[in-house]
């Protein structure tokens, strides 16, 4: 593993209604990225936000001397398509991501660009002393644990979005143009050398979570479609099992209505139809899991961008030269004009 020259570094964060965090957010990031001694661009994304969120993103690109690339969505598209946004418009040899809530804080920013730069393709990171709810931490373990099992790559907190990718990461996982996506997942997919840290998280100190039970479901059918198909051969497997119980139980009553009578039959009637719901249900969850793997093949198939951006604001101060770029796709690039 060689070291990595990282002459610039973007940080990118999706924004949606956090109009009360983004002049903190401003001030701790732009401090943290001061300390780099590099050069750096803040790639705010709004994302469709109902409050004044974008007039405050693009306040702050139109400011004096300013680092901060806004880029301004139609609508709500989403964390991880906003991200996939920022991805097209950024320049860095570093790309960090970051969420706008500062539950993760920007001071982590110069530990991240320390790791990479010994030359692995993932910096991700683990949330010490997790301010969460057990609501959420619990199905966070068990959702990161099948992550492992499925992808083989040992990173133990997909759920912060605090990690830094290399150039050419950023750059694979554009040319992936799926809808339904788990950025974290996408990125190891392609990395060859990855490598954790432990950063400190805090309580939410503006607004609410952006994540109500509704989208936590989604975001959970987005990580186990997104990642494998394993859940399909699994239910295969599962069915069979089931098939194979329901055979070896139905000679079981057999044999037991003959040693003990009709009388018997009467009383395990019950339990046959406990057992036959059981079988129902977990053919509707399978019935389910399919139909979410054919409707996101189904909006794949259709090839519609990913998000409609409205407008491109960028600082003064941005670098302009001696960085890499992306090109934004042709699709985007004539709807943005």
């Amino acid at each position: 593993m060689k070291p990595y020259a990282i002459d610039c570094v973007s940080v990118v964060i999706p924004v949606y209604n956090e109009e009360a965090s983004l002049p903190e957010l401003l001030r701790r990031t732009e401090a943290a990225c001061r300390q780099l001694g590099r050069a750096y661009e803040l790639v705010l994304v709004d994302d469709g936000s109902r409050d004044r969120s974008a007039e405050l993103i693009l306040e702050a690109a139109e400011a004096p001397g300013s680092h901060v690339l806004a880029v301004i969505l139609n609508r709500n598209y989403g964390q991880h398509a906003a991200i996939m946004a920022g991805f097209e418009q950024c320049r860095g040899d570093l790309v960090i991501t970051l969420d706008a809530d500062l539950q993760n804080p920007p001071e982590e920013i110069p530990r991240l660009v320390e790791q990479a730069a010994l030359g692995y393709d993932v910096v991700g990171t683990v949330r010490g002393n997790r301010r969460d709810s057990a609501l959420r931490r619990w199905p966070s373990r068990l959702i990161n644990l099948a992550v492992q099992r499925s992808t083989g790559v040992a990173m133990s907190d997909y759920g912060c979005m605090l990690r830094a990718y290399r150039r050419g990461i950023v750059k694979a996982m554009l040319a992936c143009r799926e809808r339904s996506t788990f950025i974290p997942i996408l990125a190891n997919g392609f990395a060859r050398h990855t490598s954790e840290i432990v950063v400190g998280h805090a309580e939410r100190e503006h607004g609410e979570s952006k994540y109500d039970f509704l989208r936590l479901i989604n975001l959970m059918f987005d990580l186990v479609t997104c990642m494998t198909t394993s859940p399909l051969r699994l239910l295969s497997l599962v069915g069979g099992g089931m098939a194979v119980a329901g055979v070896a139980f139905g000679v079981l009553l057999l044999v037991l209505r003959l040693l003990f009578g009709a009388a018997w039959a009467g009383d395990g009637l019950f339990v046959l139809f406990a057992i036959l719901f059981i079988f129902t249900g977990a053919q509707l969850v399978g019935m389910g899991l399919l139909g979410e793997y054919l409707g996101r093949m189904y909006n794949d198939v259709r090839a519609r961008p990913r998000f409609f951006i409205e407008r491109v604001a960028r600082g003064a101060a941005l670098p302009t030269a001696g960085t890499a770029s992306i090109s934004p796709s042709p699709v985007v690039e004539s709807l943005a004009q």
